[in-house]
């Protein structure tokens, strides 16, 4: 925690990945076609606290959502869904600050956020 927040005084952005070096970073993969992981994941945001949903492209899927942080700043996540295989799809999530300061780990406690929630919702389909 330490060392994100050290990374944070410089870096305002945060993304998964498949070859992200933490784990908690790494592209997250659901047995459910992308239409119905879809689904669950608007579901999901439309009632995690602090979260508001501005746009999202279901063809290509990509959610994007703001977050406002206790001190003002407005953050931008961005959650990308991916079809692996009819039955397998995966999502990665890129969180940035607008501003020119670090963010302090907050784009990291974002994405490991909404990663805690998925996976606690999509517990029986998690790969």
């Amino acid at each position: 925690m330490l060392k994100r927040t050290l990374v944070g005084l410089i870096r305002s952005h945060e993304s998964t990945g498949e070859n992200a070096k933490e784990p908690e970073l790494k592209t997250k993969h659901y047995k459910l076609p992308k239409d119905k992981l879809w689904e669950e994941v608007i579901s999901m945001l439309k009632k995690l606290k602090g979260y508001t949903i501005l746009h999202e492209v279901q063809n290509v899927g990509e959610i994007v959502v703001e977050k406002r942080t206790a001190f003002g700043r407005t953050q931008d996540i961005t959650l990308t869904l991916f079809r692996i295989t009819p039955l397998e799809s995966a999502i990665d999530i890129y969180s940035a600050s607008r501003g020119n300061l670090g963010d302090l780990g907050s784009n990291y406690r974002n994405i490991t956020e909404i990663y805690k929630h998925l996976d606690k919702r999509l517990a029986q389909y998690k790969l």
